[in-house]
């Protein structure tokens, strides 16, 4: 992405743009899409996401904590529902905010701010997780997995040791992928880019008057939408001009997509669609803001969904060759992905590509038995088919 701008164009202003293309002309103003995600007022910065550069920092010291078995359940509960000066994280930065990584899954103002017996459960399912991981596959790191058994498996050929619980679940990686759905893409797609968040209050009065947030450079519509730029882009080293590959999370597998002939340009897309709409914000044309919006929900929520499938498939070839540890490495990382599609968007809908109980269905399926020591190839083929027939693109696209 720095690359391509860069190669077409060398400075430009806040409604400068590279390509006449890019131009969008509503009531008379022509908008257009800033080279770069930087946006000024007086000439201070009104860009701030230092929450959502928190919370992704907060879930990556988490998903490292959940391969050390020296930590106990209290310690992994601490770094997930973290309490303001706590010392629950190497980054005394961290240990010093008022922010968790807990509050915000499933927390949604356009999914569950009406259905907090639904983020209660999701909740709940996370804690399981990291329980489970404390208590079941801790006390077994040194044994042999087994069907039914916690314990470690190693990969094919010398390869790397995969940790798994009864089912062969990497839980480790469930909650990873997990929290790409349930922390950055609900709170990017469902809160932060919804009308119901971006318009509350007196927010469009404030924002067409540029009316500050007290003691802040920027109103609370920019301020609102830049935390959902946040959730993606808060890692990267120069988040006005991202690369990509930043962290662990949405921002890794939009480039893994990137990266993928089959969804190529999509990373440009996503990018072109929040500098768009944030400089529609700045013209205070509402419009132009929610289509870009729809654009980003189109784009990230195939992130979940690609993914899920390609895992799902490199399992199937992994069970295959009978290379159990890579098999179950894999469908563990489908397994979090396929959670995660419940907080995707259908664009123009208040609905997710999946709803919950469709995922559990998937969930449920393939946790029978003993879960991936039992899962088939048939099993695997048929829903990574309704994944990639829900979002219109191929299994072998995935691939």
């Amino acid at each position: 992405m720095k690359r391509l701008a860069l190669s077409l164009c060398v400075l430009a202003s806040l409604f400068t743009s590279c390509s006449s293309d890019d131009d969008n002309t509503t009531g008379g103003q022509q908008i257009e899409t800033p080279i770069t995600y930087s946006f000024e007022r007086n000439g201070e910065s009104t860009v701030n996401f230092g929450g959502q550069t928190t919370r992704i920092a907060m879930a990556g010291e988490l998903a490292s904590a959940l391969l050390d078995n020296t930590n106990t359940e209290i310690q992994l509960d601490g770094m997930f529902a973290h309490v303001e000066g706590e010392a629950d994280f190497s980054d005394a930065d961290l240990n010093a905010s008022d922010k968790s990584i807990r509050s915000k899954v499933a927390a949604s103002k356009d999914f569950f701010s009406a259905n907090a017996t639904l983020s209660a459960a999701i909740k709940a399912e996370f804690d399981a997780w990291i329980e489970d991981q404390a208590t079941t596959v801790f006390p077994n790191w040194d044994a042999t997995a087994t069907a039914g058994s916690a314990g470690q498996l190693q990969q094919a050929g010398g390869g790397s040791i995969r940790y798994i619980n009864g089912k062969g679940f990497e839980l480790n990686q469930v909650v990873a992928k997990g929290l790409i759905g349930g922390l950055m893409t609900d709170q990017m797609l469902n809160n932060y880019l919804s009308p119901a968040v971006l318009d509350e209050g007196s927010n469009i009065e404030n924002n067409d008057n540029d009316i500050v947030e007290d003691g802040k450079t920027y109103t609370t519509m920019e301020h609102k939408w830049d935390e959902a730029y946040g959730y993606l882009y808060g890692a990267e080293i120069d988040a006005t001009m991202p690369i990509l590959g930043a962290d662990s999370f949405l921002n890794n597998y939009l480039n893994r997509l990137e990266n993928d002939e089959d969804f190529a340009g999509i990373a440009q897309t996503v990018f072109d669609a929040f500098k768009l709409g944030r400089a529609a914000i700045v013209a205070k044309d509402y419009n132009l803001r929610d289509a870009q919006a729809e654009i980003i929900r189109t784009q990230i929520s195939k992130v979940s969904a690609v993914r899920a499938v390609h895992y799902l498939q490199a399992g199937k070839q992994k069970l295959a060759e009978n290379d159990m540890a890579s098999a179950f490495h894999q469908l563990s990382e489908g397994l979090g992905f396929i959670y995660s599609l419940q907080f995707t968007r259908e664009p123009n809908s208040t609905q997710p590509y999946f709803t919950n109980t469709e995922v559990m269905a998937f969930m449920n399926t393939l946790s029978e038995g003993n879960g991936f020591w039992d899962v088939t190839a048939e099993t695997l083929d048929a829903i990574s088919q309704e994944i990639a027939d829900r979002f219109d693109f191929t299994v072998e696209a995935a691939n």
